[in-house]
């Protein structure tokens, strides 16, 4: 069939990189967005639960799925507008990182906090993706995609998506919108961030007293692969855990008790605790139960040790949030989507 594949009883440990062994009824991969109506209109599709799959390196699963995974494999970028800002056009299935290196050799701005995350394009919008002080937010013009209750393609625009910290309107309707495109509005020239989670110490320490967009993705490179386990190496999804937003009061109340406290303090009141600075000081760093644990490297990750399955590896994500709790009246959420029996 042009355009796509449908594999029966499908295997998803490749397709996760938790690498949870789960298995789906049906697996569907498009290649081409435009056959996405007809895809659809499969009797077997349409009356089973649909969920769309990048790279697999936002989800756990936790069971067999009964209904149908759609894997976006399509590929393209266009750059539809150049000048200071170039507006660039992006095919859901195309690597994130892949995506965010081109841009760097194209001489485009932005998004250099943001390499060497795991993922998709089409995934980015979903989950608002951030790292050392960027949000994906901030350089999306529109999202195109499929409106499965309207029938239609659908172009929304940055405040259509309703994003916010690690939330998005595609998070809260998963079962109505599928990514298809997303076009950035990217600037030539943009202010660098440098003043977070190390950064301008390790460009320090690359010598580079002048950095360039360039530059600023090369330190984090060399920040994140000191700091989290690489997923080809040992299942993981990155940060498994959100940094918790708490009132100005509960914030005052644990620095006071906890001097050594990571937070930031935000201009709406609010303050956002550093989550892997919780776990490590509940002691949970490092910390194993069978093959599921945390890494010994960031306190933010999740791990697969070899073949814990997503119920064990759940139960421990709950033991974590739960003793995190306890110590400091905080709960933790999960970063990535659960899905299957919880």
């Amino acid at each position: 069939m042009g355009g796509y594949t449908l594999i029966e009883n499908a295997p998803l440990a490749a397709r996760n990189t938790l690498r949870v062994a789960a298995r789906v009824k049906l697996l569907a991969e498009i290649r081409d967005a435009a056959k996405l109506p007809e895809l659809l209109d499969f009797p077997a599709i349409r009356a089973s639960r649909l969920m769309v799959l990048g790279e697999g390196s936002n989800i756990l699963l936790t069971g067999d799925l009964d209904g149908t995974v759609l894997a976006m494999e399509t590929r393209g970028v266009h750059v539809e507008q150049d000048g200071e800002t170039a507006r660039i056009a992006v095919a859901a299935g195309e690597r994130w990182d892949d995506f965010v290196r081109w841009t760097l050799g194209q001489g485009f701005a932005g998004l250099e906090n943001l390499i060497l995350i795991p993922g998709t394009v089409g995934a980015a919008p979903i989950q608002n993706i951030g790292a050392y002080g960027t949000e994906v937010a901030e350089f999306i013009e529109s999202v195109e995609a499929w409106d499965r209750i309207e029938r239609r393609v659908v172009t929304l625009d940055r405040q259509a998506c309703a994003f916010a910290y690690r939330d998005s309107l595609f998070k809260h309707e998963p079962e109505r919108f599928i990514v298809t495109a997303v076009r950035f509005a990217l600037p030539r020239s943009h202010a660098l961030r440098l003043d977070y989670a190390g950064i301008r110490e390790e460009l320090e320490r690359m010598g580079v007293d002048k950095p360039a967009p360039f530059h600023v993705a090369e330190a984090v490179v060399h920040l994140r692969t000191k700091k989290l386990p690489d997923p080809a190496v040992i299942g993981n999804a990155g940060s498994f855990f959100k940094n918790p937003i708490v009132d100005a009061t509960q914030g005052e109340a644990l620095q006071r008790e906890h001097a050594r406290l990571v937070a930031w303090p935000g201009n709406d009141g609010r303050w956002k605790l550093s989550a892997a600075w919780l776990i490590e000081a509940a002691g949970f760093k490092g910390m194993r139960e069978g093959d599921a644990g945390i890494s010994n490297r960031h306190a933010l990750v999740l791990v697969n040790h070899g073949k814990a399955s997503g119920q064990e590896l759940w139960a421990f994500a709950q033991r974590v949030i739960d003793g995190v709790q306890a110590q400091f009246g905080v709960r933790l959420e999960p970063e990535p989507m659960v899905i299957g029996a919880r």
